[in-house]
């Protein structure tokens, strides 16, 4: 079975996002708006040629939600473009001056925040400084870690608007859309319809994938993560780990898979050599599973350092199924 480590190449799908952008959302779903709307602590940076008052003025957007600048008086910043704004500054300036030459820049951006969490690189808060796709919001984040599922949960506020995915329900307060979207198929461009634009004030969490551990004596031992109703069995695991060891102890395999409603785990043997000879069946291998191989004169250590790891840590390794 190949091996690829897609979540890895996601600062080449990155550039891909600038395409799909511009793409339609599914039927019945309103496009979120592309113009860049100012809001309360933004910062604005006003020039007006021939005017020493107004050159380079930096003015913050007020809890009223205006901004107050020299000879223009009061005006309204909040939920309007900058492009607004500029017209409104050139209205003000026409007694003043004759054709009153106006730029208006967004300086800096506090009112945009969309959350990443989860298993990406760099967690936290982010400032959207304009339309962003969820791809591009996931690279603010440094994009998934290694650790990361194929799935991303995004949460919306109802009063942002619908969230244009098929997956979308309304939470238990009736105050949330969450939807569920597969970022396997997106990079994979098989549904780039999903990479809708994120909102300000949305949540993007990213959980860790479902993993089986395989350890022991392998050429390659490590962590396997498992993807969209994917699974791995015995043999696939065996072969993305590069096979046995020379020395292992293959008759003599053991599946530890932990006990429902508990932190224990039951050992289920395992006899990797019969199942390479066709003479049983392969065994399917569940999330957390780990497949230990020992060596035949080290069975014992082996397993007492299973017991320690307790599962978790076993390998800084990870192959994702293609």
């Amino acid at each position: 079975m190949a091996i690829t480590k897609t979540i890895s190449t996601f600062a080449v799908v990155c550039a891909f996002a600038h395409t799909i952008s511009g793409q339609s959302l599914p039927p019945k779903a309103d496009a979120a708006p592309l113009v860049f709307h100012l809001g309360i602590d933004d910062v604005v940076q006003v020039r007006v040629v021939d005017s020493e008052e107004l050159t380079d003025k930096s003015v913050k957007v007020g809890t009223d939600g205006t901004i107050v600048l020299p000879t223009v008086g009061r005006i309204q910043a909040e939920g309007r473009s900058v492009e607004e704004v500029r017209l409104d500054i050139v209205e003000r300036l026409k007694r003043l001056l004759v054709n009153p030459d106006v730029s208006v820049n967004v300086a800096e951006t506090h009112s945009q925040p969309v959350s990443v969490v989860g298993a990406v690189k760099n967690p936290g808060v982010f400032q959207l400084q304009g339309p962003k796709t969820l791809v591009e919001a996931l690279s603010l984040a440094g994009g998934p870690s290694e650790n990361a599922g194929y799935m991303a949960r995004i949460t919306r506020r109802k009063d942002a608007g619908p969230l244009p995915l098929p997956t979308a329900v309304a939470d238990g307060s009736g105050l949330y859309w969450i939807a569920d979207v597969n970022l396997q198929r997106i990079m994979d461009a098989r549904n780039p319809a999903e990479n809708i634009l994120v909102l300000p004030n949305d949540i993007v969490n990213v959980p860790k994938a479902d993993m089986v551990y395989v350890i022991g004596d392998v050429q390659k031992a490590g962590a396997i993560a498992l993807g969209d109703q994917k699974t791995v069995t015995v043999l696939q695991a065996i072969s993305i780990a590069s096979g046995l060891g020379k020395a292992a102890q293959s008759s003599n395999a053991k599946i530890l898979r932990v006990t429902p409603g508990s932190t224990t785990r039951t050992e289920m043997a395992v006899n990797i050599k019969a199942m390479l000879a066709g003479k049983v069946s392969d065994v399917s291998l569940e999330p957390d599973d780990i497949l230990f191989v020992p060596t035949s004169l080290k069975k014992d250590i082996g397993l007492k350092t299973i017991e320690a790891l307790g599962g978790n840590g076993v390998t800084s390794m990870i192959y994702r199924l293609p």
